[in-house]
């Protein structure tokens, strides 16, 4: 089912299974969004996320334009900065690194996205962003200058997600980084699942059809998937259907 609602976090909430098409404007070319948003169109894709570590000013809004035209799909940024913050999309991801310990992407940068905020119309949702090492390291910890909370550390993860939730945070974002070597453990994703009341978001490192279903079996709220995209769009074929 196709989502045209503008409030995204009812979405989250009222449907089992959410999926995320994660686009990065600094890798997504103007001409090439027609035919690659027509296969997120025949996917059971429900968002389209658009935002990367490291873009150039006004690149993101040039993409979310082209991208109205050719899908009803709710577009909602997940920014790494705030000169990607436009108001011709759905909705932002109001993210807090709570992971880390770099004042600067715990409220900083939010405090300076106050005033471009409040002239636009996007329904704005504070998530908490926790970053779980993958064996290498992300553009985000290289950009942000914070450390991953070890996968072996789980009651830190729990904890930190927790403590999120607690601090009003709409959503939980367990990421493992793009390029991820690998998705982020069922176990984990249950484990902080099981701690809290909020809608949890899963993403980094996905790139098959039974990783995408195991993230969802083990409490996944939202998947997220980007590179996988990005290095197969043959991908698509495998998510005509959920089962």
């Amino acid at each position: 089912m196709k989502h045209t609602t503008s409030n995204i976090l009812d979405t989250i909430i009222a449907n089992e299974k959410n999926l995320a098409v994660l686009i990065d404007p600094d890798k997504m070319k103007p001409n090439k969004v027609s035919s690659f948003i027509n296969k997120v169109n025949q996917s059971v894709a429900t968002h389209i996320f658009v935002g990367g570590s490291e873009v150039d000013k006004g690149v993101t809004e040039t993409l979310v334009i082209e991208l109205k035209k050719h899908t009803i799909l709710p577009i909602v940024l997940f920014p790494g900065d705030i000169i990607q913050i436009t108001d011709k999309a759905d909705g932002i991801l109001f993210l807090s690194l709570i992971s880390g310990r770099n004042p600067d992407y715990l409220i900083g940068k939010q405090v300076e996205a106050v005033s471009k905020l409040t002239k636009t119309n996007l329904e704005i949702i504070p998530t908490g962003y926790i970053l779980i090492e993958n064996g290498k390291e992300t553009a985000v910890q290289r950009v942000s200058a914070t450390k991953p909370i070890k996968r072996s550390d789980i009651q830190t993860i729990k904890d930190t997600a927790k403590a999120g939730e607690l601090l009003g945070m709409k959503l939980i974002y367990l990421e493992a980084g793009s390029g991820a070597t690998h998705p982020i453990e069922s176990y984990i994703i249950t484990e902080v699942k099981q701690q809290l009341n909020i809608p949890l978001i899963v993403g980094g490192g996905i790139k098959t059809k039974a990783e995408m279903e195991s993230a969802y079996t083990a409490g996944a709220d939202l998947v997220v998937i980007g590179t996988a995209f990005e290095k197969d769009e043959s991908f698509f074929n495998e998510l005509k259907n959920l089962t």
